[in-house]
C-alpha cells in the first residue's frame, strides 16, 4: 500500500505576496516566519537580485492540516479557465435556500477583499449549490 504524501497548491500569478495574503484571509492561513537571518520578509527580499525580489511567497495553514500554499510570479497573465480551483467549503452539510445564506454571505466578505463574484450555480438535483467567484488575479475558485 502506497504512503500518503503531503501536497502543496502552487499558484502561477503576477504578485505573489498579494495573492498569498489574499489567500491568508480566505482560508485563515498565515505567512510563515521569515527566512532565518532575517528579521522581516522585506529584509529577505531586499537580499536578493533585483529580478528575483517577490518572485515567491507561501501560506500556511496553522494547525498543519491543509496544504501549504505556495505563489510564484510567471512572465504571462492568465489567458484561460483553471484545469484546477480550490473549493473552499463554507457550506458544509447546509442545503437549500440556508446554504444560498451562507455562500452569499461568505462571498460578500471575500468581495470586500478583492475577490469577484462570477456566479450561483444553483442545486439540480444531483449537485448542491455553490458559488463561482476569482480571486484577486483572476483565478477561479468556488464556495462549496
Amino acid at each position: 500500500m502506497a504512503s500518503v504524501r503531503q501536497v502543496q497548491v502552487t499558484f502561477d500569478c503576477a504578485e505573489p505576496e498579494r495573492v498569498a495574503r489574499f489567500w491568508c484571509e480566505v482560508l485563515g492561513y498565515v505567512v510563515p516566519p521569515a527566512p532565518e537571518g532575517f528579521a522581516t520578509w522585506e529584509d529577505f527580499h531586499r537580499s536578493q537580485p533585483p529580478e528575483q525580489r517577490g518572485s515567491s511567497f507561501a501560506c500556511l495553514d496553522p494547525t498543519g492540516v491543509g496544504p501549504r500554499l505556495y505563489f510564484q510570479r510567471v512572465p504571462e497573465g492568465k489567458v484561460v479557465k483553471n484545469r484546477v480551483h480550490l473549493d473552499v467549503r463554507v457550506g458544509t452539510g447546509l442545503v437549500g435556500e440556508e446554504r444560498v445564506a451562507a455562500l452569499e454571505a461568505e462571498c460578500a466578505r471575500l468581495v470586500a477583499l478583492g475577490a469577484t463574484r462570477v456566479r450561483l450555480l444553483r442545486a439540480d438535483g444531483e449537485n448542491e449549490s455553490c458559488l463561482v467567484m476569482q480571486d484577486v488575479e483572476g483565478n477561479e475558485f468556488c464556495l462549496d
